[in-house]
């Protein structure tokens, strides 16, 4: 996540467009650390989230409002003292800095006009917001800082306000070619650290991006790079303040899947291999990733119980998968106790008793083999424990055999479960896996009343193919068996991943006589990317007829057989396909 001084910028630009000569109409506090702000301007509402928390710093204007606590904290009632109903004059970003300062101006107590500065800090661990007269003295923060907590510098009431320090940082605004070369060369580390450990506001993601555009790799270290290396560097970085001077920003947001992954101001054209989505503004980038990022971190709480309980069936069942092939492969010494025992009763007029062993010709091989004997018994009952020993082998091999079919296809089944716990982003797909838990016995609860049935109701993924075709993707094993048998047709086209766990994929023909070879390579990636190989670089897909495609009676969720197919290799990999929401 990079929240770093361009996507600052951007949202300063925004904040300029819209707030300027606006008023301040409510102030919030629904965290101890963050503000909601709402500034009505040119007959628009606009709500504007400030956060100081350290490990999720930001700010940006916000679609929905959070629930407020009954009574304000001492911060808020102070800003609704000073600044309620105040204009807002200016807002700009010092040095580049990760810094917001809104500038307000209000009527103080005895009707004088004042101005009053609102400074966000978003700095990690260091963020703040901070009250501030108009000649920056301190008048309250979000934070108090003080000198046993910081040596650097206070922030308390009654004392001057300062700018964090630049730590040697340069504004990208202000370095000409020279500095920014020399800075960079001199560096004794990789370019990408060179980059955003010497200029302001530029973080290792951007920095990352720029190297990537000069066509460098980012790790190597900086004396490595030729003079041509260090040019085609600053051509990149020029180009990208040159758009930041403009304000030709690109709001994006970058999802692997549903899961987002980063977002930015700038064009991030490393990262071709996922789905980019642009936005007209970078507060709607901001409220799209972290509202996902929020759905993705509570289906992953929500879903941790089913996780364990999963991953125990899995590590209990695949134990006793490898001790019942261990003890299939001792039955494989059968035969030869069989062999033993008619070779004793065929030869065994000629052995003496007492013997420990004798030597015979094993007709099915015509070769002599040497039968060990226990001298303590007769000839024949040696021979009748053999033939025991083989019958009690036989019973075990046939036991086994089926055992082990049930065992892998139990393990098999849980493992699907747990790529589709991995894939599940919605609270109803995750009903639905832990209603086919239950169904199969791992969890206790009761399934198929009418209000179950309700809430665990999730819809397929759907697609449509750059040729126009609809793809539709089952999000776990009992939306697999509902898509391939009661929503598919005869001749739709199926796919799914050979030999691993996955969603089943099915394309609509709707009348085509054939697919173009595009929507099949599309269905393959979706295929690839829906299962349990996503994180490979290539999966192997089998797609066929859906008419193809059979259930076996009692087989579990997901399951199905099919001989007639044809196979081809797909990237993980889903962007540039178009989902349907």
């Amino acid at each position: 996540m990079a929240f770093d001084g361009i996507v600052i910028s951007n949202v300063v630009r925004d904040m300029k467009e819209k707030l300027i000569d606006g008023r301040i109409y409510k102030i919030y506090q629904p965290e101890k650390d963050e503000l909601n702000i709402v500034i009505k301007n040119n007959r628009e509402n606009y709500r504007l989230l400030m956060s100081a928390d350290a490990s999720l710093p930001l700010i940006y204007f916000q679609q929905s409002a959070k629930e407020n606590p009954m009574t304000a904290p001492n911060f808020c009632m102070l800003l609704r003292k000073h600044i309620n109903n105040g204009r807002i004059v200016d807002v700009y970003q010092p040095g580049f800095e990760r810094i917001v300062v809104m500038v307000i101006e209000h009527l103080d107590e005895l009707g004088d006009l004042k101005r009053k500065k609102l400074i966000i800090e978003i700095m990690g661990k260091h963020s703040n917001i901070i009250f501030a007269t108009d000649e920056n003295v301190i008048i309250d923060s979000i934070k108090h800082i003080s000198h046993m907590v910081s040596s650097v510098r206070e922030v308390l009431p009654g004392r001057t306000y300062e700018y964090p320090p630049a730590g040697g940082k340069v504004s990208p605004l202000e370095i000409e070619r020279g500095d920014f070369i020399e800075r960079v060369s001199s560096s004794p580390t990789n370019i990408i650290k060179a980059i955003y450990q010497n200029i302001t506001g530029f973080s290792p993601v951007v920095a990352s991006e720029i190297t990537y555009r000069a066509g460098l790799d980012g790790n190597m270290p900086v004396d490595s790079m030729s003079e041509a290396d260090v040019a085609r560097l600053y051509d990149e970085f020029a180009g990208i303040v040159s758009d930041i001077r403009n304000g030709n920003y690109t709001p994006e947001i970058i999802l692997d899947g549903y899961t987002p992954v980063e977002f930015s101001s700038v064009h991030l054209s490393m990262y071709s291999d996922k789905t980019i989505e642009s936005r007209d503004d970078i507060s709607k980038v901001l409220d799209e990733y972290f509202y996902r990022k929020s759905a993705v971190t509570r289906i992953r709480q929500k879903s941790s119980d089913l996780r364990k309980i999963v991953s125990n069936a899995i590590e209990r069942t695949s134990k006793k998968y490898d001790l019942q092939l261990a003890q299939l492969k001792d039955t494989e010494s059968r035969e030869k106790y069989r062999v033993y025992g008619e070779l004793i009763n065929t030869y065994g007029y000629n052995i003496e008793q007492g013997a420990d062993s004798f030597e015979a010709l094993n007709y099915y091989t015509n070769e002599m083999i040497k039968i060990p004997l226990d001298k303590t018994i007769s000839v024949m009952d040696n021979s009748k424990r053999y033939f025991a020993r083989y019958n009690k082998l036989k019973r075990t091999y046939e036991a086994l055999t089926q055992l082990t079919v049930e065992t892998k296809s139990e393990l098999e089944h849980l493992q699907s479960v747990q790529t589709f716990l991995d894939m599940a982003i919605d609270e109803n797909s995750l009903a639905q896996v832990k209603e086919e838990l239950v169904a199969c016995g791992y969890v206790k609860g009761h399934y198929g009343r009418k209000g179950d049935r309700k809430r665990a109701k999730s819809k397929p993924l759907h697609y449509i193919s750059s040729d126009g075709f609809h793809m539709y993707v089952g999000k776990n094993n009992i939306q697999n068996d509902e898509l391939t048998f009661k929503f598919a047709n005869g001749g739709d086209m199926w796919f799914h991943a050979k030999k691993m766990p996955g969603s089943h994929v099915i394309v609509r023909l709707e009348g085509a006589g054939e697919l173009p070879d595009s929507t099949y390579e599309e269905a393959a990636r979706l295929a690839a990317y829906y299962s349990s190989g996503r994180t490979a670089p290539k999966v192997e897909i089998d797609y066929t007829e859906r008419r193809n495609i059979k259930k076996p009676a009692g087989a579990k969720p997901g399951f199905v057989i099919y001989h007639t197919n044809y196979s081809m290799i797909a990237e993980p990999r889903i962007a540039g396909i178009e989902e349907v929401q």
